[in-house]
Parts: C-alpha cells; sequence; structure tokens
C-alpha cells in the first residue's frame, strides 16, 4: 500500500469562557482520575485508537509507560459505564504553562451516543481548573481520527491554530 497522506490540525483554547456546547456526563456514565498502569492504559489506548493508527506507544515497555504515567504533570482521566471503560483523555502540562489535551477518544461501543461531547466538555472544564491555571488548553488531530473528531473539537470552542501535511504507511 502507497504511503497516506494525513493533515494533521493544531486547536487551542485561550480562555475557559470559550468551552461552547457544554454536554453533561449522562447518568449511569462517570468520569474519574485514575493512576494508571500500564494494563488498563493500554486498554484505554488500543481501545480508543486502534481503529485511528494510534501506534506510538504500542512499543512502550511497561517501565517506560509507567514512568511516563507517574509523572505530576500526566493526568489520565476515564469514562466509566459501571465497570466497563467506555473513553479516556490524558493531560500534559508543559513548560509554558499549557495544558495538552494529548489523548482523548471514546470506545467503539461509546460513539454514537454523544459521549464524545460530554467527555471533551469535561476534559476542557478539569484542563482549565488545574492550578496554576493554564495559558491556554491545546491538542490535536487529523485525518485518520474518528471522522466527527475535528467538528467536535470545534463545536465546542478550540479555535484552528495551524495544519501540516505529513504521509504515512499504513499496516
Amino acid at each position: 500500500m502507497p504511503p497516506v497522506v494525513v493533515v494533521r490540525t493544531y486547536l487551542e483554547m485561550d480562555s475557559p469562557d470559550r468551552l461552547t456546547g457544554r454536554a453533561p456526563v449522562p447518568p449511569g456514565f462517570v468520569v474519574r482520575r485514575e493512576s494508571c498502569e500500564p494494563e488498563l492504559y493500554r486498554e484505554l489506548y488500543d481501545g480508543v485508537g486502534g481503529d485511528y493508527h494510534w501506534r506510538d506507544r504500542r512499543v512502550w515497555s511497561n517501565d517506560h509507560l509507567r514512568e511516563h504515567l507517574s509523572k505530576p504533570t500526566i493526568q489520565i482521566w476515564v469514562l466509566w459505564q459501571g465497570e466497563s471503560t467506555r473513553g479516556f483523555f490524558e493531560l500534559a502540562r508543559h513548560d509554558d504553562g499549557s495544558i495538552e489535551i494529548a489523548y482523548f477518544g471514546l470506545m467503539p461501543m461509546g460513539i454514537g451516543q454523544g459521549l464524545g461531547r460530554a467527555l471533551l466538555t469535561k476534559a476542557v472544564d478539569v484542563a482549565w481548573s488545574l492550578k496554576p491555571a493554564p495559558s491556554k488548553v491545546w491538542l490535536h488531530t487529523c485525518t485518520l481520527d474518528h471522522p466527527a473528531a475535528l467538528a467536535n473539537y470545534l463545536a465546542r470552542g478550540f479555535k484552528v491554530t495551524r495544519t501540516e501535511r505529513y504521509t504515512v504507511d499504513l499496516p
């Protein structure tokens, strides 16, 4: 298969007042911060990203993953329905004071229920609540992600700051 051209879009929010289209987490679901072990993280990462060619962290050893997850600048928040994971987001504080929504998404069984709006609302609220207050909240998506991802980010008030093209070999 020839390489695929991918467009990566960077988005940011410069104030918590920019959050639009709020959606509450529906009854029967809960979002909570987890002190994540590699096994749970792999379940989330592969479950959410498997269909979208997430592969960067698949090659990380458990020790490397544990080291990353133990950093005080990293937070993992999981969307639960009972005992089942339905999605997650990872927040990363950067040296410039910004908070990146480094990973975000739903498991396949969580898609199509409005949970993406609710989980993104929660991610943005949590990011802006962190101390010290962030200078901005940002993320990136690409054309390999779920087709509704970019529209969800824009509907919540994120603004596009730049795009870039690159090629990738898909399995």
